[in-house]
């Protein structure tokens, strides 16, 4: 699964494409640490225009909105070149591992799902390695980056509701409320990736079968098939079941959190000592901080596919290894 990386013939897209890739979502999480401070700058200016007539020019007003419209459209010409090389990039890997498997054929093709492994995990892996683990690369970039930010402005936040005087309260908000969140939701989808592995190994059995039976009627008799059915249904049935009150407790998490740094700002707001600007750049930054280390519980299905699909591969290449050393022998 990793020769992408220790092959010469891909030194080029995998080391200095990832050198690339670590470029452009620097200048991602860069341009919206600006953005950040845009919105902070922007609602000021949009408290002082609202509370004294006159005191904002139409000029300077259109102004602001012109910095945001550079800001974000430089933001959006370099997501696009990211996730369009990321793709190159990713479907390289993908071809460095078929490559492999392709050069391990005589050993590789009496195993069972062979042809799934190289066809369609490979695919499945790069995709899901392209979405995930740029959104990995992304979080901790934008950690690194808003992290000090929330630190620094939460110096202005001396206080939370019902726990009093903290110190850089915000910051301890967003990493004990995502911390929770990750545990939470991590025992409650504990058994996602062996159901996952599951349903794909009886979803192979299946195919199997009736790919044999193109050629051979009697290798998928109607009990057969329908036996071999019945368990992906019953599997199926069994991870809808599992996602049903994983995604309870995934969304009413994620939706109860979009509350939270206003609660823990409540007492400074109400003393009228922040500024409108303020409370949007610290909300926003929290946000960032908070979504980064919120990683896990958005991206969790993915990563029970990913776990799935790593393990099969990897049961597979270790096939390949002990039928080339049963050949030798």
């Amino acid at each position: 699964m990793f020769k992408f990386f220790t092959q010469k013939d891909w030194f080029l897209w995998s080391i200095l494409g990832s050198a690339l890739i670590l470029s452009a979502t620097a200048s991602i999480v860069y341009i919206d640490v600006q953005i950040n401070k845009w919105f902070g700058e922007f609602y000021d200016v949009l408290q002082k225009a609202l509370s004294e007539q006159g005191s904002v020019s139409l000029s300077e007003f259109l102004g602001w909105c012109y910095k945001f419209a550079k800001l974000a459209g430089i933001y959006i010409i370099v997501l696009i070149f990211t996730e369009f090389f990321t793709s190159h990039y990713t479907f390289r890997w993908r071809t460095a591992m078929a490559n492999y498997y392709h050069s391990q054929w005589n050993k590789a093709h009496a195993i069972e799902g062979a042809s799934q492994r190289v066809q369609e995990d490979t695919l499945k892996f790069a995709r899901i390695m392209e979405s995930l683990g740029a959104e990995l690369l992304r979080s901790i970039m934008t950690l690194i980056a808003f992290l000090p930010i929330l630190y620094t402005l939460s110096e202005k936040v001396t206080e939370l509701p019902w726990f009093g005087e903290v110190a850089h309260s915000m910051v301890w908000v967003a990493i004990i409320t995502a911390l929770g969140g990750t545990i939470l939701l991590a025992l409650v989808g504990i058994k996602l990736p062996g159901i996952e592995y599951d349903l794909q190994k009886k979803e192979a059995a299946y195919r199997k079968v009736l790919v044999l039976g193109e050629d051979n009627l009697e290798k998928a008799s109607s009990p057969v098939i329908n036996n071999l059915y019945d368990g992906v249904r019953k599997i199926h049935y069994k991870q809808y079941f599992h996602y049903l009150y994983f995604n309870a407790a995934k969304w009413s998490y994620l939706q109860g959190m979009v509350i939270v740094p206003y609660i823990a700002l409540a007492p400074t707001i109400i003393t009228g000592a922040v500024t409108l600007g303020f409370v949007q750049q610290i909300a926003r930054a929290f946000g960032r901080v908070e979504a980064s280390l919120q990683y896990l519980v958005r991206s969790w299905p993915i990563i029970v596919e990913l776990i799935s699909v790593r393990r099969r591969l990897a049961e597979f290449e270790r096939q390949i290894e002990i039928n080339d050393f049963r050949q030798k022998i």
